[in-house]
Parts: C-alpha cells; structure tokens; sequence
C-alpha cells in the first residue's frame, strides 16, 4: 500500500543496505510524493501518451521515488535491491531509462526549466495532462529557478504545478544562514504565480493545494516540511544530508517507524 510510513521504511532501509545517506531529504518528501502518486497524478501507465508528467528536480531525494515506483508495481523488488550498486538503474539521482522515471535529474536548478518546457509543449499540443516539478527550497539560491518562473508567467502555464519542499536547510546549512527564503511566497507572487502554504505533512492538505486554481497562473506550493521527518535523531540536522546510519541508528530508526 502506497502510504507515507510504507515510503520511510524503504528509504531506512535500501539506505541502510546501501551504506549511503540523502536520508533526511528522502524522509522530508514523503508526504509530498505520496500525495502525488497516490492522489494528484493521472499515471494509469507509465508509458502513456497523455499521462501527468513529474520532475523530482531535487534529485538526490531519489529514494522516495524510487519506493514508490516499487510500491507502484513499476519496479521490481530485484530492482530496488540494486539502489547505488554497480551497473543498477536506480543512481543516488533518478535516470530517464527507469520505468516510471519521465526525466534524469539531480542538477540542482535544472528541473523547472525541464518541467515548464513539458508543460509548454503539453499546450502547444492541447493536450490534457498537467506537469509537476519538486523543488528545494535551496534550489532557489540557483538563477536557472527564476528564469524558470519568469517564463512559466509569460506563457501562463496553468498546466505547471511546482512544489516546494521548504525544509529550511541545505547541504552545508540552513537556509536562512546561506540565503534567506522566507518571503519564498511574495517573490514567486511577484514573478506571476499564485502560491498556496500548507502543512507538507498533511496528504490531504498537500492534494487540495495542487489542483487546479481559478487563475492564469501557473501554481506554487509551499510545503513546510521537516528535514528527516520520522527519524527524531535526524530531524532538523544538517548532518543527515549525507551521512549514512549505523546499526544502532538504524535500529532506533526502525523502532520509531514500527518495522
């Protein structure tokens, strides 16, 4: 069953069996991608013409994907066991030739731009399905992010939902330290989209907030998140951007999430 806590616990552990971390920012998206996958994207097939297009431009979240497309039944378990090992399909960052997978990612700054040209193209050709683009909040310090928005706005790409996965740290900080994204909201308003806040947390909330809106605009939603979500060790802690766990670490953590 496509659930949160189903996702967390293939992150802990393929990470686990891995020896490789990314694990809070897997952890923070859970929500979002189940939502996603679960809720908002019309994927009856993966190779569908007219299905939904998604863009996980914070690539090195790709655990969370990739639990979900074995949750999907688009991957197989064989498949999932291979995570980060020699000749395996399934990179520290999400590769094209993945079923389920629709564009290679992990360039940060890169995947607006991916998802606004598939969202144009999807108007040229009128067709139904809609794009949506994660995003970090530390993607915003990229330029190629609000080029990105500024064109969205001039072609009015109501087809284009971003959502922001606003956990407030980043690689080597948190990113009121680094570069400020507290008023995330009023810049991307100011560059022509209509944004919504909610709880990242909240399926529910996180589903309303990505339909379509009554504007000319494209959409943005904010996602307050917390880095490494379900993991009380982990939470809000820069370290877990890249450090893998031990065997105690992982057996608190499998602990705490009941498995």
């Amino acid at each position: 069953m496509l659930t949160p806590n189903a996702i967390r616990q293939i992150i802990l552990e393929q990470s686990k069996r891995a020896h490789v971390g990314h694990i809070g920012s897997a952890l923070s998206i859970t929500e979002i991608i189940t939502a996603l996958y679960r809720d908002v994207l019309n994927i009856p097939d993966p190779n569908a013409d007219d299905r939904d297009r998604f863009v996980l431009s914070k690539g090195h979240a790709a655990l969370a994907l990739y639990a979900v497309l074995y949750l999907k039944g688009w991957i197989t378990q064989e498949q999932l066991d291979t995570f980060c090992g020699n000749d395996s399909q399934l990179g520290v960052h999400p590769e094209h030739f993945l079923n389920g997978i629709d564009f290679s990612s992990g360039s940060l700054g890169h995947g607006l731009s991916i998802g606004a040209g598939a969202a144009l193209a999807a108007k040229i050709r009128d067709a139904t399905y809609r794009v949506y683009v994660l995003i970090s909040d530390a993607e915003c310090n990229e330029g190629s992010i609000w080029e990105a928005a500024q064109f969205a706005a001039q072609h009015r790409l109501t087809n284009l939902v971003t959502i922001l996965d606003f956990n407030r740290q980043q690689a080597f900080g948190y990113t009121k330290d680094v570069l400020n994204q507290d008023n995330v909201a009023e810049r991307w308003q100011a560059f022509g989209w209509h944004t919504i806040s909610v709880d990242g947390h909240d399926t529910a909330a996180l589903t309303a907030a990505m339909q379509p809106n009554a504007e000319e605009k494209p959409t943005l939603v904010i996602a307050n998140t917390t880095f490494g979500k379900g993991v009380s060790y982990m939470e809000n802690q820069i370290k877990w951007h890249y450090f893998p766990m031990n065997d105690e670490e992982y057996a608190q953590a499998r602990q705490e999430n009941e498995f």
